[in-house]
């Protein structure tokens, strides 16, 4: 029997909404792939622990960049693979509901839907995120007022002002959590010469990162290797100079929900003052940013309980709501 699934195909994340279960896979967008066969020798969670611990064929490989498929084999593999753990196969090929960035062009969105047919889909519609966000948030999104979405993504950054059913301005940047990771182990080496891991990276930025004026002063010691020499380090690391590497790309994050607001029409911009910017994904956890956020723009900001979940939340129930929403599906297509 055929199943519906919703799919959030993330830069660093992969989530499945099954119509019947709920959500029932959560994990990170990376396969390990022996490179010697190209077979997928893990996936997800169980791929991520391997990066850095296994031979030197088995190299990690994330399939998506900045939000676009960059290796339609490896995303095809990946969602094959994804669809199988969720109980998938050829006897039993899902529909699928993918979301997609609206700034997605139409070529990245073609390369998803023919990867997810490629993959065993029976068909795959697509539906934009900031249209998924909004429904998981229970804003009213046929009503004729303006809702302001930010996801604060791995991969993008991106704005949306919606109204009526669809996406009146949105603007998107590919800059994201990833970026931010990256900025801290580059700042990590070259001023204190010790050479980290994403995986340390990201810690350093949930733990002690902050864009916060008034960030009070925090130190971890964390643990890396010495680029000259090969040889493993230690040092303790303070929370004022994470700060100084994500600083820049916060700034131009922000500057670009300023940019959709400020192309946004008199009317739908006054709706966000009153309903104020609805904040989502990892980056709505950064300490400090929703703060700064709301003071460059002068317009109170709204974050969920439940930041990361929100589009495959709102995908989950356009499936359960199939007959109403399904009008939003076309929109995804240009």
């Amino acid at each position: 029997m055929s199943r519906d699934l919703a799919i959030d195909f993330g830069t660093f994340r992969t989530r499945v909404y099954d119509k019947a279960r709920g959500l029932v896979y959560d994990e990170p967008s990376v396969a390990a792939v022996d490179t010697r066969s190209r077979e997928v020798v893990a996936l997800g969670a169980e791929a991520d622990e391997l990066v850095g611990r296994s031979a030197d064929h088995v190299v990690a490989v994330r399939p998506l960049n900045q939000g676009a498929i960059t290796d339609f084999d490896m995303a095809e593999r990946m969602l094959r693979a994804v669809l199988a753990r969720c109980g998938s196969s050829r006897m039993n090929r899902p529909k699928l509901l993918l979301t997609v960035p609206s700034a997605a062009t139409s070529i990245e969105r073609r390369a998803l839907e023919q990867a997810a047919k490629a993959a065993g889909a029976s068909s795959a519609n697509l539906l934009e995120s900031p249209l998924a966000a909004a429904i998981g948030l229970d804003i009213p999104i046929h009503d004729a007022v303006g809702s302001v979405i930010v996801d604060a993504g791995a991969g993008t950054t991106e704005t949306a002002v919606i109204s009526l059913g669809g996406v009146v301005a949105s603007r998107a940047l590919r800059i994201g959590g990833l970026d931010l990771d990256r900025a801290i182990a580059s700042m990590v080496r070259h001023e204190l010469d010790l050479v980290v891991n994403a995986h340390v990276a990201e810690e350093l930025k949930k733990r002690i990162a902050s864009v916060a004026p008034d960030a009070e002063p925090v130190a971890v010691e964390v643990h890396g290797r010495r680029p000259m020499t090969g040889e493993p380090g230690h040092v303790n690391i303070e929370g004022a100079l994470v700060n100084r590497g994500v600083r820049d790309l916060v700034q131009q994050m922000i500057a670009g929900t300023i940019s959709c607001l400020s192309e946004t029409p008199p009317e739908l911009a006054q709706d966000a003052i009153f309903g104020g910017i609805f904040l989502h994904g990892g980056g709505a956890q950064l300490h400090g940013y929703a703060e700064l956020l709301s003071g460059a723009t002068s317009v109170s900001v709204n974050i969920d309980t439940e930041p990361s979940t929100v589009v495959i939340r709102g995908a989950g129930r356009c499936l359960e709501d199939i007959g109403r929403l399904r009008s939003l599906f076309s929109s995804a297509h240009r």
